[in-house]
């Protein structure tokens, strides 16, 4: 775990890193963990094994409480029209065609009946989808954020969640990136601005004390 405590104490003193808290009513927001991001073999991919397993602890407790889970996936359509300037900058993202075994949940994580998984073409999980209404029309106010990478479809979906309202939680041990260096910063500005970074361990003992 790379650390900042310099910036860390800058920050405090300049009013930023306040906690949000945990609210009363959470859903689960599972990023993009895809077999085109979770298995090397794609151009895309990178080892998320330690993440897989500790997000797929969170969804056991989900499920055993009945409490709302939502995946993500990106996928484009075959010509990757709907991918517009985004596979400019990010070629391999061709590798995402719907019909691919690339776009497919991490199998690890497979969704089960009443659990959305939503399609998306960049990196908000919020961008062009209905999300946001979903956990509206259920009163979530607590969104737990799990999933890759934490530089960008992590990230942000964060911003995103709290610009919408939402008590938004990322699970630090839960999210992960192709590059340590960028996982660690933007975990730190997310903590810092948009994002209450918690550990697995902080969500579990949340989840524990919810009566539902």
């Amino acid at each position: 775990m790379i650390q900042f405590p310099e910036e860390s104490k800058m920050y405090e003193e300049r009013g930023f890193a306040a906690r949000v808290g945990f609210g009363e009513n959470p859903a689960l927001l599972i990023i993009d963990f895809i077999k085109g991001f979770t298995d090397t073999e794609c151009p895309l991919g990178s080892n998320l094994d330690v993440q897989v397993e500790n997000t797929a602890k969170l969804l056991r407790i989900f499920r055993e409480k009945s409490l709302p889970v939502h995946f993500t996936t990106t996928a484009y359509d075959p010509e990757m029209i709907s991918a517009g300037i985004f596979v400019k900058k990010v070629p391999s993202l061709a590798h995402l065609k719907l019909g691919s075994k690339w776009v497919e949940i991490d199998e690890r994580l497979k969704p089960q009946n009443g659990e959305v998984v939503w399609i998306k073409h960049y990196a908000s999980a919020f961008f062009g989808t209905s999300l946001s209404s979903a956990l509206l029309a259920k009163r979530i106010d607590t969104l737990l954020i799990t999933g890759c990478t934490t530089s960008g479809c992590v990230r942000a979906s964060a911003v995103d969640a709290c610009q919408h309202g939402f008590r938004t939680m990322v699970v630090r041990d839960c999210v992960g990136d192709r590059s340590n260096y960028a996982h660690e910063a933007n975990l730190f500005d997310l903590n810092a601005k948009y994002a209450d970074v918690v550990s697995l361990e902080e969500a579990i003992e949340y989840l524990s004390k919810l009566s539902k």
